[in-house]
């Protein structure tokens, strides 16, 4: 066996002498929701490092900096925390809810039921407005609620996974400016960011909480919140200590602070290779390396989509969203067709390495289906992706309906 210095200088030599170009991953199927293009899996396999070495430090910053530029924001503060998309939600009801203070939630989903319990867990007083399965809450409702109670936060979850509906986070944010200027407008961004447009400086947003693993096209691990100076002072006013550990912005702030402006600090160990995933990917992304510009993203986005739809459509299936300008752009939420169950249509599309995700919201859960069409199989249209899931779809439903005849 070699030793361990001698393993991590073969490693390094290694990938050095490998390019990026050179490295191909190996066939396996399409995954839901989304691919990670070679130079992001290849970052990942960058050899293991201190989080506090010289060549790590500005992968870090820039990573911070590149955040911004993805929200569209140029003064609010991401923090990059290793954890699921879920710790999200904990940083923002521990760091911005005290016990006692009301929070409002819209819920177009699963995930708005799951926000509502952090919040609760907080101690937050926590009242939802339920939209409709595969609708959103209408904005006459939000600006009632508004008007009957002074609220700390107002949460929405931009795209419910559960579902496919897409809120209109811009819309939303209008009415709290309006009516509740004082209360801080925090969006899941989840299923969204990177996929869907969102201008954090001009919509007024406060947080947008999200994740690694879907529109970033990265290996999940890591979860990403930006916060707006409005809600960092909110933070910074509260009367009461942080009621979380890992999560407090107390511990975190000080951390992202160093490393954007170039110095190495310590709380707790950030995943130092998934960083350097998620810095490859931003460079993707952000187009720092030759691609699409972000609207042009969003865009292919908005036509992959609209393709799988209509596809659909064709085939006879209904979307979840009862509104097609409220569904979402990076996946679609579809109903079997009459006759038609999970067992029939998605052991045969895995058959044709393409995985889709089964039915999330209880109420409905083996009715429907959700297809992923995010990130590099939309990018790069090159790929195929897209066509394979259409045509795969269709093939898999004739199959479908001959084995019931």
């Amino acid at each position: 066996m070699l030793p361990i210095l001698s393993t991590r200088l073969f490693a390094r030599s290694l990938l050095r002498a490998m390019s990026t170009s050179e490295f191909k991953q190996a066939p396996h199927n399409i995954p839901g929701p989304i691919e990670v293009a070679d130079e992001v899996l290849f970052a990942n396999a960058h050899p293991s490092m201190s989080h506090v070495s010289p060549d790590f430090v500005p992968v870090f910053g820039d990573s911070i900096r590149m955040t911004r530029e993805v929200l569209i924001t140029k003064s609010a503060q991401p923090f990059l925390i290793s954890g699921s998309g879920t710790l999200g939600w904990d940083q923002v009801a521990s760091n911005l809810v005290e016990r006692g203070d009301h929070a409002l939630v819209l819920n177009s989903g699963y995930f708005g039921d799951s926000f509502a319990d952090c919040l609760q867990t907080y101690g937050g007083s926590v009242k939802q407005l339920k939209a409709p399965i595969g609708g959103t809450v209408p904005l006459a409702d939000i600006e009632t609620a508004l008007k009957s109670e002074k609220y700390k936060v107002l949460t929405f979850t931009h795209v419910d996974t559960s579902t496919g509906v897409l809120s209109d986070a811009h819309a939303i944010a209008q009415v709290v400016k309006r009516v509740s200027p004082e209360t801080l407008i925090v969006m899941d961004g989840v299923c969204s960011v990177a996929s869907e447009e969102i201008q954090f400086d001009d919509w007024g947003l406060d947080v947008v909480l999200t994740a690694s693993q879907k529109g970033l096209g990265t290996p999940p691990g890591l979860s990403i919140v930006v916060v707006s100076e409005r809600a960092i002072q909110v933070y910074k006013k509260r009367k009461t200590p942080v009621t979380s550990y890992y999560a407090s912005w107390d511990k975190w702030l000080p951390i992202m602070k160093a490393y954007e402006a170039g110095s190495a600090a310590y709380f707790a160990t950030p995943p130092v290779n998934l960083i350097y995933a998620y810095h490859a990917s931003l460079q993707l992304i952000t187009a720092s390396k030759q691609g699409p510009s972000l609207q042009e993203r969003f865009a292919l986005h908005k036509e992959a989509s609209r393709r799988v739809k209509e596809a659909a459509a064709q085939l006879g299936m209904k979307q979840v969203p009862l509104n097609e300008r409220e569904a979402a752009n990076g996946m679609s939420a579809l109903y079997f067709p009459d006759g038609i169950t999970a067992s029939d249509l998605l052991p045969r599309l895995a058959t044709r390495e393409v995985i889709v995700a089964g039915g999330l919201h209880s109420a409905i859960r083996d009715k429907y289906f959700r297809i992923g069409h995010m990130g590099i199989s939309v990018v790069d249209k090159q790929r195929g992706d897209i066509d394979k899931v259409i045509s795969s779809l269709q093939e898999t439903l004739q199959e479908a309906r001959a084995s019931k005849e």
